[in-house]
């Protein structure tokens, strides 16, 4: 495979902030990456430091460039959003189709315009983004960026603020009509649970660490929980879970490399979701 981004000892101080403090890792071509954090983790200066917006120490490559420094190259072959709302509001639909044509290289506006066929929009192109509902912007913003041959695209809270309908058919779309095999998907949000069954790789971020960096299908292989009660919790806490909380009477037991014929005469088996190993991780790096 092919690493479209490749991060070796990357750190960023603010004084006497460490907003990422040493981390490596890779993200492959054709991916979809899932970068989870809370507030304050460092998300949001890892992503800058990717699309060039700010310098770091270590060694940072994003489509074989330097992102700081070959920052005008780099965008021609990422696209970026940030929050649907951070459209102009005072544009109409059709002049954005307008400007995005006259300045990106690499936009269809015939393949934006069959997007948006699709979409509420298409009956709006005189009306300007800030007569759009929240939804509708979504709608546009992702025909846009679809209409982009572009090898990488950087999603930071894309869906924040639409409701669930518009959520989930803003992944939909994003799946049918922008990511392939030679395109890769970098996201992050709190809305853990509406994205894990796309992502193929999930990394964790932590007081500017990374305390996770898993495919998806190793993930299911390295993490169980147990669901147990009674004298057989006992004998399971003896094994080492690294979490432990209660359901309805159960105990329900997470464990990372785990003895699955041991821990299977113990009770019942399941998969950790995506949000309860988050939770597991980030509390057992606080104690």
């Amino acid at each position: 495979m092919t690493s479209l981004v490749t991060a070796r000892g990357v750190s960023k101080q603010f004084g006497r902030v460490c907003a990422v403090d040493d981390v490596s890792f890779e993200i492959e071509k054709g991916r979809i990456m899932g970068l989870i954090g809370p507030n304050g983790a460092g998300k949001t200066t890892l992503l800058k430091a990717l699309l060039g917006l700010t310098d770091c120490d270590g060694e940072l490559s994003v489509l074989g460039l330097d992102p700081f420094r070959q920052r005008k190259e780099l965008m021609r072959n990422i696209c970026f959003i940030a929050d649907v709302a951070v459209l102009p509001r005072w544009i109409r639909v059709g002049q954005l189709l307008d400007f995005v044509e006259s300045v990106h290289p690499n936009f269809s506006r015939e393949k934006a315009e069959a997007l948006l066929k699709k979409t509420k929009v298409d009956k709006r192109r005189d009306s300007k983004v800030r007569e759009l509902s929240k939804g509708m912007v979504a709608q546009l913003h992702l025909s846009i960026i679809a209409a982009i041959d572009a090898k990488l695209l950087v999603l930071d809270e894309p869906t924040l603020g639409l409701d669930i309908i518009f959520r989930k058919e803003f992944y939909a779309n994003l799946l049918s009509d922008y990511f392939d095999e030679e395109r890769t998907i970098l996201v992050t949000t709190h809305q853990v649970e509406e994205i894990e069954n796309i992502l193929t790789d999930i990394m964790f971020i932590n007081d500017g660490r990374i305390i996770l960096d898993e495919t998806m299908d190793a993930l299911a292989e390295s993490y169980v929980e147990l669901m147990t009660s009674g004298e057989q919790a006992d004998k399971a806490r003896n094994l080492g879970p690294i979490a432990e909380r209660d359901i309805f009477g159960k105990k329900i037991m997470l464990f990372e490399k785990p003895n699955r014929q041991r821990l299977a005469e113990l009770g019942e088996l399941h998969t950790p979701s995506v949000a309860d190993l988050f939770v597991a991780k980030i509390k057992g790096v606080a104690a």
